[in-house]
């Protein structure tokens, strides 16, 4: 039996290489065909914000690896409601559909998964 993985981000774009060895992880058990969904919350919902630009970074572009996301069968990717009204950004703004989660849903919503990672 397949199981269902849940992977939750927190961290803004380009905080790091937190975020760089999720999207790695992420892609990985998607190459294994697992059952991938993923959690944006508070501020890596910028993760998905149209016209970043990495320029300026010593990171790689995000947006570039998160848009690899559907090609590798993940199309789950929910965003937590308040998170996105917080910060200003409608899901017309964002690269990638999304599904909005309530802040109220998200501890029975993460109990529905085998395994969860979470930074």
């Amino acid at each position: 039996m397949m199981k269902t993985f849940l992977f939750v981000l927190r961290k803004p774009s380009y905080s790091g290489l937190y975020v760089q060895e999720m999207l790695d992880i992420i892609l990985t058990t998607a190459a294994f065909e697992q059952n991938v969904t993923i959690l944006l919350l508070d501020d890596a919902v910028f993760h998905l914000k149209n016209h970043q630009n990495a320029f300026n970074s010593a990171y790689k572009n995000t947006a570039t690896l998160f848009s690899l996301l559907p090609t590798m069968d993940v199309h789950a990717i929910f965003v937590e409601s308040q998170s996105l009204i917080e910060r200003g950004l409608g899901a017309d703004m964002l690269t990638l559909p999304v599904q909005k989660i309530a802040r109220d849903d998200i501890t029975a919503f993460i109990s529905q998964f085998d395994r969860v990672f979470s930074g």
